[in-house]
């Protein structure tokens, strides 16, 4: 009789890393968590996520002679020609050699993808869209990630480093983004863009509900607000969300129009407003999207694993790469 088998996943992120067991029926029996701390060297933050690996393993009651392999969802890319970690922002690191760092430490099969990829990956496994094989995920936070899954596998183009969807052209010569191109998807649709037009709204439009909520401090403003705002009647919110609404489906549109999934999923702070934001991004869909009256078009739903999605989908890499 064969043993059960576990895997061990690690999400990093520029705040805090987490480390999970997964067992093979996609649910984590363990976890550990630390900050990230990401300003220090590349020794230091690659012990620490061997050393919050091996204690999510302890605590799961098991030994790494139990664990098939370990995963891990990063903020970039390894090169699958050089095996280095192409550009991790968050960490200042550009070309590392993090294989190198990390098997010092544990000598498990090690697989190494973007972190959206991974949460993307988490969901259609154990998640919102796991009775589906195609599926696109954007994750609507601080930035705007992406992830692409066909036949239940991670697509991530030829060279694997590809499915950047954030960073598609939305608007030629438009806003900057942190990528240092112009009018990116995560240019306007990330609660970082939505934040910095509301501020701008609010420089004429004091006399608003948004203004109220947010204490009188525009500082304090941030989708959650706006989003109550709206549903409450404010018209300046209900403007800000409609354009909002229509650029994030003008993108979706785009992504349905290439790949044809069957479902689009979406994660992040954003996607906590629920149907507020669900509903009419489903309508507008069906008026911006090619063919959608001859063909239909997939709906969008909202992730549910939350952070545990990146664990999960990291933690099985080595059934997709």
């Amino acid at each position: 009789m064969e043993s059960t088998k576990y895997y061990l996943g690690l999400d990093v992120g520029g705040t805090n890393m987490v480390a999970g067991v997964v067992d093979e029926n996609h649910q984590i029996i363990a976890k550990e968590s630390i900050p990230t701390q990401a300003g220090r060297t590349i020794e230091e933050i690659t012990t620490d996520m061997a050393e919050v690996s091996k204690k999510a393993v302890l605590k799961a009651g098991l030994q790494m002679e139990d664990i098939s392999s370990w995963g891990i969802g990063m903020p970039s890319y390894v090169n699958p020609k050089t095996n280095l970690l192409v550009h991790a922002n968050c960490f200042g690191w550009k070309n590392v050699p993090i294989y190198d760092y990390l098997k010092k430490h544990i000598s498990l099969p090690t697989y190494i993808a973007n972190d959206a990829n991974c949460a993307t990956y988490g969901e259609v496994l154990a998640g919102s869209a796991s009775q589906y094989t195609d599926a696109i995920m954007l994750t609507l936070g601080t930035g705007v990630g992406g992830g692409i899954i066909m036949g239940k596998r991670i697509y991530s183009g030829a060279d694997n480093m590809g499915a950047e969807l954030g960073h598609t052209k939305l608007v030629y010569n438009g806003e900057r983004c942190t990528c240092g191109q112009k009018g990116c998807l995560e240019a306007y649709c990330s609660s970082t863009a939505l934040i910095r037009i509301m501020k701008e709204a609010l420089q004429e439009n004091k006399d608003t509900l948004i203004w109220k909520l947010c204490g009188e401090d525009e500082n304090k403003v941030n989708g959650e607000i706006l989003f109550e705002a709206a549903k409450q009647g404010d018209s300046l919110a209900k403007q800000i969300v409609d354009d909002y609404i229509s650029k994030l489906a003008a993108g979706i549109s785009t992504f349905i129009t290439i790949f044809r999934p069957q479902v689009i999923i979406l994660g992040g702070g954003i996607a906590h407003a629920g149907d507020l934001l669900l509903k009419p991004l489903n309508e507008k869909l069906h008026t911006c999207t090619f063919a959608a009256e001859e063909i239909g078009i997939p709906h969008v739903i909202r992730a549910e694993l939350g952070n545990d999605a990146g664990i999960i989908g990291a933690a099985l890499l080595e059934k997709t790469m």
